[in-house]
């Protein structure tokens, strides 16, 4: 509610502005008016007086034109799809479990029974060198996967466009673990022969959650640079940051983490207001700050018999439910309906002031949106979010459908989803949707987005082959 007051009041600030502008306007050439030739002032009186009260309204309208955000356009996007050939079935990763962790059976019982819990299907993919034992990855390895996943996608993205690599005005790469030199967006822009005066930027280390700050970055570029192309390319690369050794605490990524990128075009350009398939509405990031205590995301307990179990760190939870909290209120008053808004400011006030005894009240934010993304980090996450907003199985099925077929793929996750409901069709004219991304810091960013038109499903999708497959219905306690 403050963040939204004090949006409102940068806007009104800026419209005062104006008027008294366009008053100390009217009142010099009023003045001018009165020095002028007595025959001249009353031979054109009431010409002059038209324009000089004419010059308000038209300064206001004038304004408004000139300082009105332009509205940003989501083209088309493309998904990378791993080949078959990269796959880890459940019999592979016990295999390479049993082989890799032989000296350490609590290590083995505890990275099994989070990865038979975690959602994953049989067809996740992981790069090459990780299919080897022992997996030595090397920094040429996470090039050659860095190329196949940005280079497949980017392809997949101009074919589906047909917009020409030098029509990019704006290049926009966000991968968190790995940040060689030269850049992975220097990569691109050599590979597809960019202009040299393209705008580009290779941002790192922000976690799954730097897809949306990359989007909200690219709005903000396509607002001072008119009739311009932006790309955002969201992913991770695993091959050299996969986690070799027998802790515990450590081996939850290895269970979750899988290969997966997205290719993004944006456009300021009012020729694709009709064809293009989305229009940005609101991007809303948070952040909220941790100590060191709170990034042991995972710990583990046993009990009498010595079984494992797994126990997600409190401090980091709480951290993750005040950043979408602040996530929310921000979100709140631009997307919920009026009634929505009361009553959580009646709860707010009576839980301030009155020092009532009631439980914070969560929007139905399912008056708002027709369609939610929620990242696809794991089943816990997916479970949390769809109590803690009240949603149902089919608002979060399109995440874990994403989270069953291609596992956590970082920042890309959130394309993946979307891509899902495109494919099953469920996109419609004017339908809205909600993509909530979580990260490292810990961080909750959000971006809203309208439909522009009817979406059919096209061959070039991720999905393409396998969505007659979907949804599958996952047993509770796993496959192992």
């Amino acid at each position: 509610m403050l963040q939204s007051a004090k949006r409102s009041y940068a806007y009104l600030s800026n419209y005062v502005k104006l008027i008294l502008i366009a008053i100390i306007i009217t009142i010099c050439i009023q003045e001018l008016i009165k020095k002028a030739p007595y025959h001249l002032l009353n031979h054109h009186h009431s010409l002059i007086y038209t324009l000089t009260f004419s010059l308000l309204p038209i300064s206001i309208l004038a304004f408004y034109f000139v300082n009105k955000p332009r509205t940003i356009y989501l083209v088309d996007f493309a998904c990378f799809k791993p080949p078959s050939i990269l796959r880890v079935p459940y019999a592979t990763a016990l295999e390479h479990g049993q082989i890799i962790l032989a000296s350490q059976p609590k290590s083995l019982k505890f990275q099994l029974m989070i990865l038979e819990r975690s959602g994953l299907g049989e067809e996740t993919c992981l790069p090459h060198p990780l299919h080897y034992l022992p997996s030595k990855p090397n920094m040429m390895d996470a090039r050659d996967e860095t190329e196949l996943v940005i280079f497949s996608a980017m392809d997949s993205l101009f074919q589906q466009t047909g917009i020409d690599p030098k029509d990019i005005d704006i290049l926009i790469v966000n991968c968190s673990l790995f940040a060689p030199t030269p850049s992975i967006s220097a990569m691109v822009v050599n590979k597809y022969k960019m202009r040299s005066n393209i705008k580009s930027y290779n941002l790192s280390g922000m976690g799954c959650s730097a897809g949306l700050i990359s989007i909200d970055f690219a709005k903000n570029l396509l607002q001072v640079h008119p009739e311009s192309y932006a790309v955002v390319i969201s992913t991770e690369i695993l091959s050299p940051n996969s986690y070799m050794g027998v802790e515990r605490s450590m081996l939850l990524p290895n269970c979750l983490f899988r290969m997966g990128g997205a290719a993004i075009l944006l456009t300021n350009k009012r020729s694709h207001r009709r064809d293009a398939k989305y229009v940005l509405l609101h991007v809303v990031r948070t952040h909220k700050g941790s100590d060191d205590k709170s990034y042991r995301c995972v710990s583990q307990e046993e009990d009498k018999e010595g079984h494992v179990g797994i126990a997600l760190n409190l401090d980091l939870m709480v951290i993750a439910g005040n950043s979408l909290k602040s996530n929310i209120s921000t979100m709140g008053p631009l997307v919920l309906p009026a009634s929505e808004q009361l009553l959580f400011l009646f709860n707010f006030l009576g839980r301030k002031f009155l020092k009532l005894n009631l439980k914070p009240y969560i929007p139905d934010f399912k008056k708002a949106f027709d369609h939610f993304c929620i990242h696809a980090g794991g089943r816990a996450v997916i479970d949390e979010l769809q109590k803690s907003l009240r949603l149902t199985s089919e608002h979060v099925e399109a995440s874990r459908m994403t989270l069953h077929r291609f596992g956590n793929t970082s920042s890309s996750s959130l394309w993946y989803e979307i891509g899902y409901m495109e494919a099953k069709g469920k996109m419609k004219k004017g339908d809205r949707v909600w993509q909530i991304g979580f990260g490292s810091g810990f961080k909750c960013n959000s971006a809203v987005w309208k439909c522009n038109r009817e979406i059919e499903a096209t061959k070039y999708s991720a999905w393409a082959d396998c969505i007659h497959r979907y949804p599958v219905n996952e047993p509770e306690g796993g496959k192992l």
